[in-house]
């Protein structure tokens, strides 16, 4: 497993980029729980965010590509709205401890 940041470090309804081994990814706190997925939109293999860390739409509610405005669930990574309307992100192994968050695999 690979150590991403504190608990306290992902606040609820917020979004936050890491990188391992080369691996851009990010995870999104929503009613307690985190979910990570690589980033990378499903649409043309590219970054999801134009900023650091913001991964989300205005309300929150949803994952954002800024390039192409295709909206994410944040539980399932399914394309809801957008080119790519269908498809998935990748979901990556995710666990939570007293330490914090980290990737599993």
């Amino acid at each position: 497993m690979h150590f991403l940041c504190t608990s306290s470090s992902l606040a609820e309804g917020h979004s936050r980029a890491f990188s391992v081994d080369g691996v851009d990814l990010f995870g999104v706190r929503r009613q307690g729980q985190v979910y990570l997925y690589r980033n990378r939109c499903p649409h043309r293999s590219i970054p999801l965010n134009w900023a650091a860390d913001a991964f989300l739409d205005d309300s929150a509610s949803l994952i954002h590509c800024a390039h192409h405005g295709a909206l994410f669930l944040i539980e399932s990574g399914e394309c809801v709205a957008g080119p790519c309307e269908g498809d998935s992100l990748q979901a990556l192994g995710c666990h939570e401890d007293s330490q914090g968050i980290w990737l599993k695999g």
